[in-house]
């Protein structure tokens, strides 16, 4: 899909995406104040829809490691990520 966006972009183009803010790596969201509702989600909905398609089965919880790497492997070179002030949930890709 990234890699759809990617090419229906101008070559000047901007994709903004929105995610979930947590780690690729389980031990560094210990401490996140969501890590188990994130988790639940992750497991008993997105998890399983994405297995069910066929898809790799990510869920919420594939992390700011991952994103940057499908977005990168995708062909976006400009990627920034951005929190906001009051979104302590979620990450902000700006990738060009």
């Amino acid at each position: 899909m990234l890699a759809g966006v990617r090419r229906a972009l101008r070559p000047d183009g901007t994709f903004l995406m929105q995610d979930i803010r947590c780690s690729s790596h389980v031990h560094n969201n210990v401490a996140h104040p969501f890590a188990p509702l994130i988790y639940t989600i992750s497991c008993m909905h997105c998890m399983s829809v994405s297995l069910a398609a066929g898809g790799p089965g990510l869920g919420a919880a594939w992390g700011e490691e991952k994103a940057l790497e499908m977005l990168r492997a995708a062909g976006f070179r400009e990627i920034d990520v951005r929190k906001l002030p009051h979104d302590v949930l979620n990450n902000y890709y700006i990738a060009r």
